[in-house]
């Protein structure tokens, strides 16, 4: 039955004494239950802390191991309550999560609102709190975590929550195990692990995996590698452990699409290469140590370091509108004396030419316009990223009178460096949407064309980030049947940011020194009435600070491309989210059933405001944003049968007016269709790429004692479009095609593990078994090309201004067809 929460209603936050749900305070039988059904809900974490073991998992290695998740990201948008995905670099190892609706992405200048942790370490990258997925090894993983609500001593980002990561060790998971696989797409996995214990209290842990793909759109083929390792020491009284991480990809992701071509064909792409290559590595000391009875010290420390270098061949929006084809007399003689030949010395039109290249060449050469007469441009980007810090925690436990008690002091530091560099070339689109260039006086994008559009899109940034915090948790049993949890944490966070080409501060250069301080509180009281009842109610605040990406863009007089360019720096306010939650439950031995109804307000949002049709923009601090909805859940063990599900209702809205450049979008205010203009956000307007409905559900069947079924479904109500911030784009069929949103969707996967003896298992997996051709994410934007596929630079005749209208559409984020994969597991 779905339930409809009213945007603006109060009477619904009454409705949560009638509805049973599971708490973090599950006793250890629904606890049982619940990760036989694969249901675990996202825990209030208030007592839980960067350092400790108090996280209840949503997933563990054997989840991961049924499923034959491709990424952490996958594993979580398939099982976890309230986790949404949207596939906007079409990469399967490139997505973003949101839960709740924030978001935890792998793309510079997406507002990260998720934290991110791995055995204590908060991974999110220095420079845009990305989160690469890609290079964390699905072998090494033994138990993800999802904190809800915002959740202030996880430090920065943690608006809507945090991801909290814990790996294996030789104690967890001794012995040998490989595994192998390969099915459609040209996809092959393989892995292999092996742990075991010492004598004198050592063990140790290895894992090595791979993944590759030839992809299912053009020119989509990745690979990645990642390796871990980790030597540890224990006694009764504590435990120290060295981990090393390292992970290598090159990934194809080729993102949204035109919805025209994308029905003519599926696996189509708009323009190539988009390609990320990742090199990343980590190094952790972890330590605990018993002091006395109640009394426990916890540390680690760290350094990580990465390199990311990305080519992106995209259209250049700027020749939309233009004149790209029949070169003058002037061209003619620069090709002339460049040494080209078989140009045309006339006729050349767009009706006879789709992919017009002699006017761009020719403008190179002469460094006169490349940047309205070539239809292409190959972003390159390069940043390198290394990072440091540790962290101190110091908990007691005790009985203070007849309270029972447990207080948690905690300190942490990191710094770090990052370098970030980008360039931009001029070329021309070949039919197969790749970007040719060429060399000449005006190949690259550096602001010296003779033109009066001419544009600078050069970036040397080098970014230090300082960040100290303090934190403090109190957990106290008031009674018997009523627990009250308080914590705080305090940040101070530094930015240095440094322009290499034009420093000195003021528009159009990098520096800037902001300093963000806060303290965030939280509070929640559980109360458990009888046996087999829970309720909860929590309250906690978070922030984040702007990273330097969007410090490094948040000037309205120098505006800048993303994700590949940046200028400016007015400073930016930090992000402040205020979380209510209310929950209860109802719980047996082997089932639970939950309801939460949550809302989180958050203030001064920043958010990445378009400035002109060609793609240029800013950061700016915009108001107010509320998350608010209500999440279901439940799960049963009976018999050889498991059954879990979940539903959420989100209501994700602005709650200030703010005017945006809406090109793309047909309710803009430009004075006819096809022209720039303007959109107005309301209040109550619905945040994009934020699904209002989401269910799941996961079965599972040990059919035999040798043959174990699996069947996962999602199923999502459908998204507004970026661009479509207003809710009010109406497509006409000619100037503005699409419906500014996708529809909604159902997708399910069937797996099977069948046990052939004590060390030999084959598995099979069948992805979107029923085929659906859906999509995740949305964009409203001008496209450069008709209905055939073919490069149309003026789609429409010039007005009385003079101006070519331009045709906007609605891109997608397909989701990939049916697949199949199968392999075996060895285990000794």
């Amino acid at each position: 039955m779905v339930l409809r929460l009213a945007a603006r209603t109060r009477a619904a936050w009454l409705i949560l004494p009638l509805l049973g749900a599971a708490s973090a305070s599950a006793n250890a039988h629904a606890a049982e239950a619940g990760a036989e059904a694969g249901d675990a809900a996202p825990q209030i974490l208030v007592v839980a802390t960067p350092l400790g073991r108090d996280a209840d998992p949503v997933a563990d290695a054997d989840t991961l191991r049924r499923t034959n998740a491709v990424s952490l990201a996958d594993q979580l948008a398939r099982t976890a309550p309230g986790v949404s995905i949207n596939e906007v670099q079409g990469n399967p190892l490139q997505q973003d999560i949101a839960y709740r609706g924030f978001t935890a992405s792998p793309l510079l200048g997406t507002p990260q609102g998720l934290s991110v942790w791995l055995d204590g370490v908060r991974i999110n990258q220095p420079f845009g709190d990305v989160v690469s997925w890609d290079v964390i090894p699905l072998a090494a993983v033994r138990q993800v975590s999802v904190v809800s609500g915002a959740a202030p001593q996880f430090g920065r980002n943690a608006l809507g929550g945090a991801v909290v990561l814990t790996t294996k060790d030789g104690r967890s998971d001794p012995g040998l195990r490989a595994e192998v696989s390969g099915g459609s797409f040209g996809r092959i996995t393989a892995s292999v692990q092996a742990g075991g214990v010492t004598a004198g209290g050592f063990d140790w842990f290895a894992a090595v995996d791979h993944f590759r793909e030839d992809g299912w759109r053009a020119l989509s083929a990745s690979r990645a590698t990642r390796a871990f390792a980790k030597l540890g020491w224990s006694d009764a009284r504590g435990d120290v452990a060295l981990t090393g991480l390292y992970g290598q990809s090159t990934l194809n992701g080729n993102g949204l699409q035109d919805v025209r071509l994308l029905a003519a064909d599926r696996a189509s792409i708009y323009t190539a290469p988009d390609t990320t290559r990742n090199d990343s590595g980590m190094v952790t000391l972890t330590a605990h140590r018993t002091l006395s009875e109640g009394v426990t010290l916890s540390g680690n420390g760290f350094w990580r370091g990465s390199l990311a270098r990305t080519q992106n061949g995209d259209i250049n929006d700027d020749s939309l509108g233009q004149d790209l084809y029949q070169p003058d007399d002037e061209e003619r003689a620069a090709l002339t004396a460049a040494g080209y030949h078989g140009f045309p010395l006339a006729g050349e039109t767009q009706g006879n030419t789709a992919f017009p290249k002699w006017r761009c060449i020719a403008a190179i050469q002469l460094n006169s316009e490349p940047n309205e007469v070539c239809n292409g441009l190959l972003n390159a980007s390069r940043t390198r990223q290394d990072e440091w810090g540790g962290s101190l925690e110091l908990a007691v436990a005790g009985q203070v009178g007849a309270i029972e008690q447990r207080l948690t002091l905690g300190a942490a530091f990191v710094s770090s460096r990052a370098d970030f560099g980008q360039t931009s070339r001029f070329g021309y689109l070949l039919p197969d949407r790749t970007v040719a260039t060429v060399d000449g006086p005006g190949a690259f994008a550096d602001g010296t064309q003779a033109s009066d559009e001419a544009f600078d899109a050069r970036v040397d940034l080098h970014a230090r980030t300082t960040s100290l915090g303090l934190y403090a948790l109190e957990s106290a049993a008031l009674t018997r049947t009523l627990r009250l949890d308080l914590a705080g944490r305090y940040d101070r966070t530094q930015v240095h940011n440094r322009d290499r080409i034009t420093p000195g501060g003021g528009t159009g250069s990098l520096d800037s020194d902001p300093v963000y301080a806060r303290f965030n509180p939280s509070a929640a009281l559980s109360w458990q009435p009888g046996e087999g009842i829970d309720l909860a109610l929590a309250w906690s605040q978070a922030s984040r600070a702007p990273s330097a990406i969007e410090l490094g863009c948040s000037d309205p007089a120098s505006p800048c491309r993303l994700p590949n360019a940046l200028a400016g720096d007015p400073p930016l306010r930090q992000v402040i989210a205020h979380t209510v939650e209310l929950r209860a439950g109802l719980h047996g031995k082997r089932w639970s059933l939950g309801a939460t109804l949550f809302r989180t307000d958050a203030a001064d949002d920043i958010l990445f405001v378009t400035d002109n049709p060609s793609g240029y923009g800013y950061f700016r601090n915009f108001g107010k944003t509320r998350r608010q909805g209500l999440e279901l859940r439940g799960s049963v063990a009976r018999g050889a049968f498991t059954l879990a599900a979940s539903y959420t209702l989100l209501d994700a809205t602005y709650r200030s007016g703010e005017v945006v450049g809406g090109s793309g979008n047909s309710s803009n205010d430009a004075t006819e269709p096809g022209l720039d203009g303007s959109i107005t956000i309301a209040p109550g307007d619905a945040i994009p790429l934020v699904p209002r409905h989401l269910g799941k559900v996961q079965l599972g069947w040990q059919a035999t004692q040798a043959l174990a079924l699996s069947l996962d479904l999602t199923a999502a109500s459908g998204v507004w479009a970026r661009g479509n911030e207003n809710n009010r784009h109406q497509p006409d069929g000619v100037h503005y095609l699409g419906a500014g949103r996708t529809d909604g969707y159902m997708v399910a996967n069937l797996g099977g593990e069948w046990q052939v003896d004590r060390r030999l298992r084959l598995f099979a997996t069948v992805r979107n078994l029923f085929d659906a051709a859906y999509a995740t994410a949305a964009q409203l934007g001008a496209t450069g090309f008709d209905q055939q596929g073919r490069f149309v630079a003026q789609p429409f005749a010039a007005n009385a201004a003079g101006d070519h209208p331009l045709r906007s559409s609605t891109f997608v984020a397909p989701g990939a067809p049916r697949s199949f994969q199968a392999g075996v597991r060895l285990q000794f």
